[in-house]
This record gives C-alpha cells, structure tokens and sequence, in this order.
C-alpha cells in the first residue's frame, strides 16, 4: 500500500523499467516506486570535459550554499553524480530521485535551467542535443536513450515525498524546543 510509509517497502521491476505502459507526454511513463520518481542515465563524456564537469559539480555546491532552494522546484530527494573509465573512455552517471514525475521532472529543470539562464553539465556529453532549452522532448530523448532502469527499488520510508520528510523534520524540531522551554 503506497500511503503506509511505517513499513519498508521493495518493488521488483521487470526489464525495460516499466510495470505498466502508461503512455505520458514524452513517452512511457516511468513508475513510481517506494523510493519516488527517479532515472539513471549512463553516457560517454566527451574528450577533456571531465575537468569541466568536476568544476560544474563544485558550482552547484556553492549555489546550493548560497540559495538553498536553487533546486527546490526539481522536488528532489537525491542527486549522484558519478564518472568511471570503460577502458580508454569516461562515463557519466547521473541517479536522480525526485518526486514528480518523469515528464514533470524534466519540463521544470529545462525551465529552471532556461530562467537562469545556465548550463547542464549534460552538455559535457556526447550526443546531448544543443537546442535543449528550447526542444524539452529532445532532452527527453537524449534521457531515455541513456536511462538505465533499476530492476529493484527499496524504501525505508516508502512513497514519503521530500516536503513531507522536511515538515516531519520540523514538527520535531519544534517539539524538540518546546521540550526544553518546559525544562
């Protein structure tokens, strides 16, 4: 039952990454599973931008420093960014969890992005489509060309939405106070 976040909670997937092809603006819909909404894509970097993308990764820790909620619009859980070598090649792998939808997720990071006029560090990947800000379903394709499905999906706390993980946090922060004004 998704509304019971007591329990943990696994859900199997079967190969390709879908339980039900429910079709959404851009594509199968990708489910919903007791860790959220979320994808892993795995791509080639170009030659001579793993630099870059470290530098990228180093701008998004100062942002998030110095804005907090930069990112909040993303709705996200968690972010991984990994670079590895196959052989002689570097690759990318982007984890996301957030807790829209795919089709959601990924109109309001082109808006966010296009608003502020910034950069992905998907750029630094080969076959990342350059008219990205302006052609959402070529970003989307270029993310389900790359998406790599997980077959097994565990949470602790399932189905728990990132805004509802901060109120709780606060409701005891809260508590924690009123606690020990009564002391």
């Amino acid at each position: 039952m998704q509304d019971d976040w007591t329990k943990p909670a696994a859900m199997a997937i079967p190969e390709g990454g879908f339980i039900e092809q429910e079709q959404g603006r851009y594509g199968p819909v990708f489910p919903k599973t007791p860790a959220c909404y979320g994808f892993t894509i795995i791509a080639r970097i170009k030659p001579g931008t793993e630099q870059a993308i470290r530098s990228y990764a180093k701008r998004i820790e100062e942002t998030i420093a110095g804005l907090p909620d930069a990112l909040e619009m993303l709705k996200l859980h968690y972010l991984r960014w990994v670079l590895f070598d196959i052989g002689a090649e570097t690759y990318f792998m982007y984890q996301g969890i957030f807790d829209t939808d795919f089709d959601k997720y990924t109109e309001d990071a082109v808006a966010l992005f296009s608003k502020y006029g910034i950069d992905t560090v998907f750029e630094n990947l080969e076959g990342f489509p350059e008219d990205w800000k302006s052609n959402p379903a070529a970003f989307v394709k270029f993310v389900r060309e790359h998406q790599r499905p997980s077959f097994l999906e565990y949470g602790e706390y399932p189905y728990v939405s990132a805004d509802e993980i901060k109120k709780a946090l606060r409701l005891k922060a809260a508590f924690s106070t009123m606690l020990d004004q009564m002391q």
